[in-house]
């Protein structure tokens, strides 16, 4: 199954398997679409990594909620492919709060989170994880 950019909104594909959340597209009621691009990729079957770079929005109850219960029913096929979660903070300080929150996220849904200040960090985490090596 192929991918089709044009169809994510909250999610950026186009350097699969470098997934970047769009901050911007995080509006109330943002979770549905974050569910089916998620759905999407998950039928996609190829490993992949999420980035958070420079996360500042916030979403309402509801979308969190929504969210949250969809990672719940789905943690195992998830973690199957979502190989960690990555976020680039480069604010030293915001970086150690990100990393002292990120533990709780970790225990819950089973996916790794590294917290990372550049962009070439995410990459090279991602690289590490061999995220994009055929047979990884």
């Amino acid at each position: 199954m192929q991918l089709d950019p044009q169809t994510f909104a909250v999610h950026d594909i186009r350097a699969f398997p470098f997934v970047v959340f769009n901050q911007a597209a995080a509006q109330p009621g943002y979770a549905k679409q974050w569910e089916a691009e998620m759905q999407a990729l998950l039928r996609h079957g190829e490993a992949f990594v999420v980035v958070y770079d420079e996360l500042r929005s916030d979403e309402t109850h509801e979308d969190r909620k929504q969210r949250g219960l969809w990672l719940k029913h789905h943690k195992e096929p998830l973690a199957r492919v979502c190989k960690s979660l990555i976020s680039i903070e480069s604010d030293p300080q915001r970086r150690a709060e990100v990393e002292a929150m990120s533990g709780m996220a970790v225990k819950a849904f089973g996916i790794p989170h590294a917290v990372v200040a550049t962009r070439q960090e995410a990459m090279d985490v991602m690289q590490r994880l061999a995220v994009g090596v055929p047979g990884k």
